[in-house]
């Protein structure tokens, strides 16, 4: 039997706790096997790019991405190399020899990890042999019209035809592949089928039929043990992805998810409990300077700024410092993102602003990719109306700092009256009748293909948020993702977040979240749900998910309305705060993203392979289960500052005032809140487990 340290978790919640034995990675090999690696595609991409560092760390050498090939992507991101393990170089040899492609080099992210690339279309001659191979395995066709499915049956066939030829020359050393999503299934269910010595593990990151319920706005969370999955599949045309997909949950060794909510999901979808949760993370880059993401939030929220006077130009009556920033961004699924919710809170936000008289007013930002002809000529004009009141303002300056440089070498104080000469008020006349306009600021940057059947627009329209100047709340639709190059708003994503004082992103199928883990990292305070895997993350871990910046709103046991109050109230308890405020709880925000670090979430897929290993070869691995658990989970404390939530202690109205500034710095002692967090997040660190016979309680509301 192979052994090594002693490694003690405890699983969340009082479940149950494993102890394992560290594994002798030189002794090992490990594959990790997703459609998106050098891909970009969608969720998967970042997970696996993210992750790539801690894993090459832990691995070194022994570490290895399996994927497609596609010729741009090899280009620009990969460094052709010789592999030096020999195993994997015999292998990628056997297959060239026998009339694949197979590319292999490093990938030029952090960590550099090796990865195995496998050419799609030169191997394509062999797709209706292995339609029958995976037919024989386990009685699944593929339609010769799906050309996605049949991409994944050859990419999992080259992926079992490797791994054979690898386990053929191994040595000795074990074999562990994780395959992602069900594009990357058929490579799992071929080895099991040919009985290869491997261990697997299964991961997905959110159910095929589930997102698809969902999308056709279907009561999902309350119905989920009530639906024909067969029927329910077979209506979509997705029943032989959706039996490939099942079929890998059902091979694999171990079987994983992204979180507890999508655990539930796949339990009653693909008919198997996840054996483990594995949490996605993010590379956290700390600053030197403690307040540096403070400072970066007051450059790039400048740079909107900027943006925000043209947009607005003829109608910027309202105070550009007490304006709040908030943005929601993600894929074009209006329900799914919560986008619905999102727009009737706001409505309800701005009634709430314009009765209390309050001077707050919220910019509302939709970045969500749609189907566009060009720019919007108003915003295009807005932004030239800007540059060129911004160049007069320079030039009468240059002026009046000339006149003003001059009478004073003469030892004078000059005329204020005389300093400005007919010229430039003339210019300055124009100027400011150049700002004038009929219409309303726009409510999209871009001209919409389909404007008149668009779900926000039509939104829009019901609610009544066209920008009129006794609007509190303003939108702007940007159907496009944000770039450094863009005419109009020339930054990149991350800078938007980090100038923008709140993410919102109320969805409603959600298996795990990266936006707001995005915001979180940043230091940028956020919205999410608790069915969405980060807010159910959130509540488990922190005991006041608010004083940290992170609004769950309950969509799982609300109805509709009272959910769509809950997230008005967050909206309008966040335009309340004072500047102090939040400044405070960006503090505490940007300190939760040690919780997202890839350094201590990836012990989850340690966790999950020790597992593996185990059930792959119970004779060299083991895991044992000890009862009861010993320690209790991590769980960040609430704040020691009265009041816990920066919020709680405001008036009625959106209101502050310099003494109530000066009682919160007495009440936050920052220096020891933020040692204590440090402190807290090296305790004991909690591994999730799924126990079985746990009942799960199901949403009451699609909401």
């Amino acid at each position: 039997m192979l052994r090594g340290r002693s490694l003690s978790v405890t699983s969340l919640s009082g479940l149950p706790r494993w102890e394992v034995e560290e594994l002798p990675v030189e002794e090992l090999l490990l594959f990790e096997v997703a459609w998106e690696v050098t891909n970009r595609v969608g969720g998967i991409y970042t997970v696996i790019q993210t992750k790539a560092k801690t894993t090459a760390d832990e691995w070194g050498d022994n570490y290895f991405l399996i994927g497609p090939y596609f010729e741009h992507n090899m280009k620009t991101q990969v460094e052709q190399c010789e592999p030096v393990n020999d195993a994997v170089r015999r292998a990628v040899d056997a297959m060239n020899k026998h009339g694949c492609q197979v590319h292999f080099g490093r990938w030029l992210i952090e960590g550099s990890p090796y990865v195995v690339l496998f050419d799609i279309g030169y191997s394509a001659w062999n797709l209706d042999r292995w339609k029958g191979d995976l037919w024989e395995a386990c009685s699944v066709g593929i339609p010769y019209h799906d050309r996605e499915a049949n991409d994944m049956l050859i990419f999992g066939s080259l992926t079992a035809w490797f791994l054979k030829e690898v386990t053929d020359h191994a040595d000795g050393k074990h074999v562990v592949a994780q395959f992602h999503e069900w594009q990357a299934g058929i490579g799992l269910i071929l080895s099991r089928a040919r009985k290869l010595p491997i261990a697997t593990i299964f991961t997905t990151h959110a159910t095929l039929l589930g997102r698809y319920l969902c999308a056709a706005n279907i009561d999902f969370y309350n119905h989920l043990d009530k639906f024909n999955i067969d029927k329910e599949a077979g209506e979509r045309q997705i029943y032989h992805r959706y039996c490939m997909e099942r079929a890998s949950v059902h091979c694999a060794h171990v079987f994983t998810t992204v979180s507890e909510i999508t655990a539930i999901e796949a339990e009653h979808m693909l008919k198997r409990k996840p054996d483990v949760v594995t949490p996605n993370g993010l590379n956290v880059k700390k600053f030197s300077a403690v307040h540096e993401f403070q400072n970066l939030h007051a450059m790039y929220k400048a740079r909107i700024q900027d943006f925000v006077r043209g947009h607005f130009y003829g109608h910027l009556d309202f105070d550009l410092e007490k304006t709040l920033f908030l943005f929601i961004a993600g894929r074009y699924e209006f329900s799914n993102k919560g986008a619905d919710i999102f727009l009737e809170s706001l409505s309800r936000l701005n009634f709430l602003l314009r009765m209390h008289k309050s001077d707050v007013t919220v910019v509302v930002f939709f970045i969500m990719p749609a189907k566009t002809n060009n720019f919007n000529v108003e915003t295009l004009k807005g932004q030239a109306v800007r540059k060129q009141l911004w160049d007069i303002a320079h030039s009468v300056k240059e002026k009046f700092g000339k006149k003003l440089y001059d009478a004073l070498l003469r030892g004078e104080i000059p005329d204020m009256n005389n300093i400005l000469d007919r010229d430039d008020l003339t210019i300055m006349k124009r100027a400011i009748f150049s700002t004038q306009r009929q219409s309303l600021p726009p409510v999209t940057t871009h001209n919409m293909i389909d404007d008149s059947t668009d779900p926000i627009l039509s939104t829009i329209r019901r609610i009544g948020l066209f920008n009129n100047r006794t609007d509190r709340v303003k939108v702007i639709l940007h159907p496009e993702f944000l770039s450094s190059t863009s005419p109009l708003l020339p930054m990149d994503y991350e800078e938007f977040v980090r100038g923008c004082h709140l993410g919102v992103f109320p969805s409603y199928y959600e298996p795990w979240g990266y936006t707001p883990a995005e915001c979180t990292v940043m230091g940028i305070p956020s919205v999410t749900t608790n069915l969405s895997g980060f807010g159910c993350f959130m509540q488990e871990h922190v005991a006041d998910p608010t004083a940290y910046g992170i609004y769950i709103v309950d969509r799982r046991f609300r109805s509709p309305d009272d959910s769509c109050n809950q997230l008005t109230q967050f909206l309008y308890g966040f335009c309340k705060q004072s500047r102090r405020q939040r400044i405070i709880q960006r503090n505490r925000t940007e300190r939760l993203s040690d919780l997202l670090d890839w350094r201590y979430l990836g012990r989850y897929y340690q966790h999950a392979r020790h597992l593996t290993l185990s059930r792959a070869f119970p004779d060299k691995f083991h895991v044992e289960l000890i009862s009861p658990p010993t320690t209790e989970g991590f769980k960040y404390p609430r704040p020691s500052s009265v009041p816990p939530s920066p919020s709680g202690s405001q008036a009625s109205s959106p209101q502050s005032s310099d003494v109530e500034d000066e009682v919160e710095d007495e009440r936050y002692d920052e220096e020891k809140e933020a040692e204590r967090d440090r402190l807290n997040i090296k305790s004991p660190f909690a591994l999730s487990h799924v126990p079985h016979g746990k009942k799960k309680l199901h949403g009451e509301y699609k909401n």
